[in-house]
């Protein structure tokens, strides 16, 4: 362990995995249960049924103050989003969740960004599937001996390649035991190569691209949604990933992400 990076146990890392499964398994209920008509805090509190019945507690509520079992962001919301009454989810519109489960002192992580259109428009499905490839050019790269800029580098490749804004003020990061951990993994480059990816590290690779520009503001009322500044739409695909010596294992892959 060091400050940029931590490596860990055995029996850590299966405890790890089994929270990962589970969120992983609430992401995908919550995800197949959302649908037109809803509101937020709706979702919200189903999700906090769905962690509840899975004999883990919510990773995110009360974390720093936030008031919500998940994250729910709607369109132009980018992250943190809260559940509302008064955000009804309309039949064109997509939805962001980001699930936190802590379960046997580990945590899993996990988004996942759904359309309600059956059918959406060419720029949501570029949005979309643009986004969902980045995250996955980000978890070929991570492989042991590469560095974290390695991941970076692939995310922001894959998200220039389909046209789309990189959110900088929000990034992946080490999870397992913390719900935030060490190191950093943003989803651009620049900013240096980063730690030595190492057997044993766990890390959340988490892009979240714009359709306009990659500028966002805070909720000033809320203090926390965090919405693109010309209302372009947003998506936010997350996975949590162990660095083996040869390829990255996928903590949080189930079957809705398989069939995607």
């Amino acid at each position: 362990m060091s400050r940029n990076q931590i490596v860990h146990t055995p029996d850590e890392i299966a405890r790890i995995r089994r929270a990962a499964a589970i969120t992983a398994q609430v992401r995908d209920q919550i995800a197949s249960a959302i649908h037109p008509g809803m509101t937020t805090l709706d979702v919200d509190m189903l999700a906090g049924e769905f962690i509840r019945a899975s004999g883990g507690k919510s990773a995110f509520l009360n974390y720093h103050g936030y008031p919500g079992n998940i994250c729910i962001s709607v369109n132009e919301e980018v992250v943190h989003g809260i559940g509302s009454p008064k955000r009804i989810i309309g039949e064109k519109d997509i939805v962001s969740i980001d699930v936190g489960v802590e379960f046997d002192g580990a945590m899993g992580d996990t988004a996942v960004t759904v359309s309600m259109a059956s059918e959406p428009d060419a720029d949501i499905r570029r949005l979309l599937e643009g986004t969902r490839n980045a995250l996955f050019k980000g978890i070929d790269a991570a492989r042991g001996g590469k560095r974290v800029g390695d991941i970076s580098r692939a995310v922001e490749r894959a998200a220039r390649d389909s046209h789309l804004g990189i959110v900088r003020e929000y990034v992946g990061h080490g999870c397992g035991i913390r719900l935030h951990e060490p190191p950093e993994v943003p989803n651009f480059s620049g900013w240096g190569s980063g730690p030595v990816l190492v057997p044993g590290m766990v890390l959340c690779i988490e892009p979240m691209l714009n359709l306009g520009s990659e500028k966002i503001v805070v909720d000033r009322k809320d203090g926390w949604t965090v919405r693109t500044r010309d209302g372009a739409w947003s998506a936010h695909f997350e996975h949590m990933i162990l660095i083996t010596e040869n390829e990255p294992e996928i903590l949080t892959w189930q079957k809705m992400m398989c069939s995607e």
